[in-house]
C-alpha cells in the first residue's frame, strides 16, 4: 500500500495532507525519514509521523443508533458518556464520522478508515441524510419553502434541502417534519429551521445515504458490510 494512502486508512489524515506531511520530512519509515510518495509500505515496516508510530488496522465499519446524551466523540475532558461506552466490544481503535449533538439521536457512522472519513464528511460530496425533527409552531408550504431554496447560516448559503410535514399539532402547536439535507455543518438542521421561524425540540437523524435505522435498536450497533461501504462510497464519489 502507498504511503500516502496507509497514513490515510490509519485516520491520521486524507491522502493529499498526507503527501504534505511525508514531503516535509515529518514521517519516517523504520527510523528513516521517508519523502518518496510512491513508497509501498510492508507489514514489517514501522511508520512514524513525528516520532509517533502509526498502526493501520484492518478497516471496520459501523452504524450505531445513538441516544439522545452521548457525545460523539472517541472521549469527553469532562467525563460525559461517550458513543464509545455503548460499543465496549468493538476491539479496532474506531471514531465517529462527523457528529450527532448531546441531545440528537439516530445513526451514526463508526470507523478506522480515515480516508472513508475524508469523503463521507467533505462538504463537496454531499451524501444525503434525513432527519426527523419535531418543531415548535405549525410547519407549512409557506414557512418551510425558504429551506428548499437554500438559506444562508452564518454568511454560508446551504444547498436546497426537501421536506415531508409528516405531522401537525395544532393543540400543543408543534410539527413534525423529515428533511433531507447534503452538507454536515455542526447544528446544521437546528439552524436552518431557525432561520424559518420552527425552533427544534427533539432532532433525530434516521438515514445516511443508503443506510437506515432498520433492525438497529436504540443503542445498539451493527456492522456494515462491504456491499453497504461500496455503495455510500459511489454515492460520495457521484458527487
Amino acid at each position: 500500500m502507498r504511503i500516502n494512502k496507509y497514513l490515510a486508512h490509519a485516520g491520521v489524515a486524507s491522502r493529499r495532507k498526507s503527501e504534505e506531511l511525508i514531503l516535509s520530512g515529518k514521517v519516517s519509515v523504520n527510523q528513516t525519514i521517508m519523502t518518496n510518495l510512491g513508497y509501498q509500505v510492508s507489514s514489517g515496516d514501522v511508520v512514524e509521523v513525528n516520532g509517533v508510530a502509526v498502526y493501520n488496522e484492518e478497516p471496520v465499519y459501523y452504524l450505531l443508533n445513538k441516544p439522545r446524551g452521548y457525545i460523539s466523540s472517541v472521549s469527553d475532558e469532562k467525563g460525559r458518556q461517550t458513543v464509545m461506552d455503548l460499543m465496549p466490544q468493538v476491539k479496532e481503535r474506531i471514531y465517529p464520522v462527523g457528529r450527532l449533538d448531546w441531545d440528537t439521536s439516530g445513526l451514526l457512522l463508526l470507523t478506522n478508515d480515515g480516508e472513508f472519513t475524508n469523503l463521507m464528511t467533505h462538504p463537496r460530496h454531499g451524501v444525503e441524510k434525513v432527519y426527523i425533527s419535531k418543531v415548535e409552531g405549525q410547519a407549512n408550504k409557506e414557512n418551510l419553502r425558504p429551506l428548499t431554496l437554500g438559506v444562508t447560516i452564518e454568511g454560508k448559503k446551504m444547498s436546497p434541502a426537501r421536506y415531508e410535514i409528516i405531522k401537525q399539532d395544532k393543540a400543543k402547536n408543534h410539527s413534525v417534519v423529515s428533511l433531507t439535507i447534503h452538507e454536515g455543518q455542526n447544528h446544521q438542521v437546528k439552524k436552518m429551521f431557525a432561520t424559518v421561524g420552527l425552533p427544534v425540540q427533539k432532532l433525530s437523524r434516521v438515514q445516511y445515504g443508503t443506510l437506515n435505522l432498520d433492525g438497529v435498536p436504540t443503542g445498539q450497533y451493527r456492522r456494515l458490510s462491504k456491499k453497504e461501504v461500496s455503495q455510500l462510497i459511489n454515492l460520495a464519489q457521484e458527487k
